[in-house]
């Protein structure tokens, strides 16, 4: 068996039909990454008889007087089949070596699943394939804690066939409520909206504001992007509040009659709480009364979203801070899976930490997703497959490594 180039026909074909499948090794993703500063190479291990054993998108980037090599989400292969991945290992080693310092690998293998209750990770027998790489001369990088990879370690995977409201975290279905009763309305938008999208994802990654209209379009050739908004409709948050004001003012003056009678604590507090919900919905009033009489369209969330195969890819969300209080995000997520529940299998909420105690600086995001109820796995990790072992020690050193793969987020 050898290695040889593959057409994009050949590769996509191989890529759509093997059972480890992701967007990152696809032909478009290859064309994105183009436009992120990576040439890219297609390649095939086949047989005698030309058959496809394995694939890999290989993108290739300088760094500095030297080149290297990352197949985002690992190798198209069969990573328990120890002969074909020893085989393959050597033959991209040949074929790499007097080109390539490394090739940074992170399979898109889940060796574990969090439990819900105890948070510890479950480990199962994919676990064998790490000790399988390290064997083969790959390099274990160390494991993530947070969100210092290229990819997360943690993801929280949705199965859309188990997913329904109810079975929501109770917390996640009142949030989901409460920006439903603000009057708050999911939209479809086409490209000419990325901008808006942008204004609530500017301060979550360095990057400018054309990367991710690149992804988008690249994605949108082979129609696989979506892009979704949250905006206030005024009329319906006007309706709503003063609905609420209305219920809240009745119940404010049946304590008032209470307290008449018998001025106790459990009444006091009782008025007050109902005082500040009465002040609140009265501010709430006053908010949709002016937006709706200057006819403001005010979005408050976005999200962009890739789909392949039988698989949602939430890519990016945000939200306007300033709209905190209508969880817009919240509202965003649960009307993304009521969008595509009836047409595919899972949904990716993206990264996550294993952090799950108290003191994760991302405990929030962490709550957030967990409130949809996804699985959410551990993944194998990053691994290089060093070529050229001076070199690749040489720009460690030099903190050329660093640089290029510490990454600077804030997490999805």
């Amino acid at each position: 068996m050898h290695i040889k180039e593959l057409s994009i026909a050949e590769f996509d074909g191989f890529a759509k039909n093997f059972f480890i499948s992701s967007y990152y090794q696809s032909s478009s993703y290859a064309l994105f990454m183009t436009e992120c500063g990576y040439d890219y190479e297609l390649i095939g291990f086949v047989d005698e008889l030309g058959v496809i054993k394995a694939a890999a998108l290989i993108l290739i980037k300088k760094i500095g007087f030297y080149k290297y090599g990352y197949s985002p989400k690992g190798f198209l292969i069969d990573y328990f089949d120890h002969d074909l991945l020893q085989k393959f290992t050597h033959a991209i080693k040949e074929y790499y070596q007097k080109r390539l310092v490394f090739i940074k690998i992170n399979p898109e293998i889940a060796i574990g699943e969090i439990n819900p209750v105890s948070k510890l990770t479950n480990y199962n027998q994919n676990i064998i394939v790490r000790d399988y790489l390290k064997e083969l001369g790959f390099t274990k990088l160390r494991d993530n804690k947070y969100f210092e990879s290229l990819f997360p370690r943690f993801n929280g995977i949705l199965n859309l066939h188990d997913y329904s409201f109810d079975a929501l975290n109770k917390n996640t279905k009142n949030k989901i409520r409460k920006g439903i009763k603000k009057g708050i309305v999911f939209e479809k938008v086409d490209r000419d909206s990325i901008d808006v999208l942008f204004q609530f994802i500017k301060y979550k990654k360095n990057i400018d504001p054309f990367y991710y209209k690149n992804y988008y379009n690249v994605f949108d050739r082979i129609h696989a992007s979506d892009l979704f908004l949250v905006k206030v409709d005024y009329q319906q948050y006007l309706l709503n509040s003063k609905m609420l004001y209305d219920q809240e003012l009745e119940r404010n003056n049946e304590i008032s009659r209470k307290l008449i009678h018998s001025a106790n604590d459990i009444y006091i507090k009782e008025k007050m709480n109902s005082d500040r919900i009465l002040l609140s919905y009265k501010n709430d009033i006053e908010i949709a009364t002016k937006g709706l009489s200057e006819q403001k369209t005010t979005y408050i969330a976005g999200a962009f979203v890739i789909r392949y195969l039988n698989r949602v890819h939430i890519v990016i969300s945000g939200y306007d801070k300033n709209f905190k209080h209508f969880d817009p995000n919240y509202f965003l997520h649960y009307q993304i899976l009521e969008y595509y529940k009836n047409d595919f299998k899972f949904v990716d909420l993206n990264g996550m930490t294993g952090d799950f105690t108290t003191n994760n600086p991302y405990l929030g995001l962490n709550q957030f997703k967990l409130g949809f109820k996804p699985h959410v796995y551990e993944f194998i990790g990053e691994f290089d497959l060093v070529l050229n072992e001076h070199a690749y020690k040489s720009l460690i050193k030099k903190g050329l490594m660093a640089r290029e793969f510490n990454k600077k987020t804030k997490g999805n």
